[in-house]
């Protein structure tokens, strides 16, 4: 798969078209994000974080002419059969606001002692042709309440990767980058680009 020179991300989450681009700095490929071309956000009608993903990865790619990359991504808690799942963004309401998200997260967990969570991501590449291969990542970890840090976004003020103390939110930007979810399945998109 050819490394495309510039591409859109199919996102208008500033947190997520942040991270993306910290991601793609060092391969030199120049980015652009969905909101700031004026492309609509398509409704997620997918049954998965994959499917979600190719369906705003080409619909962006179609409407920019250009290659798109997109991201579905989301909290994925065990004691709550997978929810939020690929209802993250929606349990924080029209509004995006997350602590309303990590409130409900906390409240469906009040009766479970069992915090195991886990981040999933999936990034899509769509061609404005329609071609679309998708890459998946996870990292495992637990919930902590109360939220802690300003430094990530969504429900990383929540979430302690396994193996550390601190969560995503109070984590440098760098360090999560290293083991993020999204990292992981960045490293996969990378792997597909090398000659």
């Amino acid at each position: 798969m050819e490394r495309p020179a510039k591409l859109v991300i199919a996102s208008h989450n500033p947190g997520k078209v942040r991270e993306i681009e910290d991601l793609l700095r060092p391969l030199g490929i120049a980015v652009v994000g969905a909101a700031a071309l004026g492309l609509a956000e398509p409704e997620e009608t997918g049954h998965t974080f994959a499917e979600n993903a190719a369906l705003k990865a080409r619909a962006a790619a179609r409407a920019a002419k250009l290659p798109a990359l997109a991201d579905d991504s989301g909290l994925a808690v065990a004691a709550l059969n997978g929810a939020p799942g690929i209802y993250s963004a929606r349990w924080a309401g029209p509004k995006k606001d997350f602590y309303v998200a990590m409130r409900m997260v906390e409240d469906a967990l009040k009766v479970q002692h069992d915090r195991r969570a886990m981040f999933v991501a999936a990034l899509a590449l769509a061609t404005p042709d329609g071609q679309c291969h998708v890459f998946e990542g996870t990292v495992e970890g637990t919930l902590a309440w109360p939220p802690r840090g300003e430094k990530g976004f969504g429900y990383d003020p929540i979430f302690v990767p396994a193996g550390h103390l601190i969560t995503f939110g109070e984590m440098e930007p760098e360090k999560k980058h290293q083991m993020s979810h999204r990292a992981r399945a960045f490293a996969k998109l990378v792997k597909a680009w090398s000659p």
